[in-house]
């Protein structure tokens, strides 16, 4: 079984992902932030290194998908394949970060590799506020995510909904986040965990049918 969660920078996704695998028991894949070569020049310089990072996020959630497919064992995953394309690339291509070529060779190796690619049994989408997402990117203290602008937040936060609410691939749920504190609160994870299960026994249902 193939969960994913889904959101804007600082919503949450990847401390989910570990509470939900430690929770249920489930693999995690998460998002690799550290390692990225790309992420620290692209805040300081959008413009060169969009389509760079764009290219690096592509293929590293690529290897993810059939990694988790792979693996007969449950998996949660931090973002989707699908938010790299219609989200961020996206965004970036809308916002003249990303010039014409570029976004053209982006979509057809997309395309390409989405046809190899299966959809989550379950997407969980964090809903987050900017006041929220400001909030938690602050708390964290990354330095080189003090560049990030508001405006770059807030054309991300149109895009997930464009897309959330044409999303049809699956299995949805979506969680708002801006009055919880999943990690402090308990009562809050419990909510979150009460709301997949329900998700969960439809899909096991599902597979029985």
């Amino acid at each position: 079984m193939h969960i994913a969660i889904c959101g804007n920078i600082g919503s949450g996704k990847t401390t989910l992902a570990k509470m939900l695998s430690r929770h249920y028991g489930w693999e995690a894949e998460l998002e690799s932030v550290e390692d990225n070569p790309y992420l620290v020049d692209f805040y300081e310089d959008m413009h060169r290194w969009a389509f760079h990072l764009q290219i690096y996020f592509l293929n590293s959630r690529f290897s993810q998908v059939k990694k988790i497919r792979e693996n007969w064992k449950s998996t949660v995953q931090d973002r989707t394949i699908y938010e790299d394309a219609y989200i961020f690339a996206n965004n970036l291509y809308r916002s003249s970060y990303i010039n014409d070529r570029d976004y053209s060779s982006y979509l057809t190796l997309f395309e390409s590799m989405i046809q190899h690619v299966e959809a989550p049994d379950l997407l969980i989408y964090l809903k987050a506020d900017i006041p929220k997402l400001v909030s938690q990117i602050q708390k964290r203290g990354r330095d080189y995510e003090n560049a990030i602008r508001l405006d770059y937040l807030k054309n991300l936060n149109e895009r997930y909904l464009e897309w959330i609410d044409s999303y049809n691939l699956g299995k949805l749920l979506i969680v708002d986040v801006n009055n919880m504190d999943f990690v402090a609160n308990q009562e809050d994870f419990a909510s979150i965990v009460s709301k997949i299960d329900v998700e969960l026994h439809g899909l096991f249902s599902n597979k029985k049918a």
